[in-house]
This record gives structure tokens, sequence and C-alpha cells, in this order.
């Protein structure tokens, strides 16, 4: 049985992130003024050959190895056919 997870990746909030500023800034001359701040982050879905015991575990390795740089991103993983786990 197959399972699809989202991994969300965001920037720490205390890390500078020049490109949700510069989105924010874009919006605003745009006409969207009540912006008041953006936080761009990446997205990944993936999908694994079968559910086992320890998929958290293993897409959480996969984030700390890989997806995620952990000193300065955060990230969230949810599973697309149950809850959210971090």
């Amino acid at each position: 049985m197959a399972v699809k997870a989202r991994i969300t990746v965001y920037p720490r909030p205390e890390i500078l992130d020049p490109q949700g500023k510069a989105i924010t800034g874009a919006l605003g001359r745009l006409g969207f003024g009540q912006v008041t701040d953006v936080r761009a982050g990446k997205s990944f879905e993936i999908e694994l050959s079968k559910k086992g015991r320890n998929v958290e575990k293993v897409l959480a390795q996969m984030c700390e190895q890989l997806l995620a740089n952990t000193l300065i991103e955060d990230y969230s993983v949810e599973l697309l056919d149950g809850g959210a786990k971090k």
C-alpha cells in the first residue's frame, strides 16, 4: 500500500527571508497593500512504495539529510492519507 506525504520547508522565523520580502513588496505594488508579510518556502510531494511502521521516521530522515537545511529552516510533514507529523 503506497503512502503519499507533503513536506513543507520554510526559513525559521528568526532568519531573514529576502525572497519573502521581495514578494511582499511586489504584492504591495500590485495593489495588495493589506499583505504585511510573506514567508517563501518550498514544498515536496513524496510517494513511498508502501506504508511501514516507520514512515514518519523515514520522512524526517529525508528532511534532515537532504530536503531542509535544519540550521536555518523548519519543516513539517503531512501524510496525505492521514494526520500531520513533525
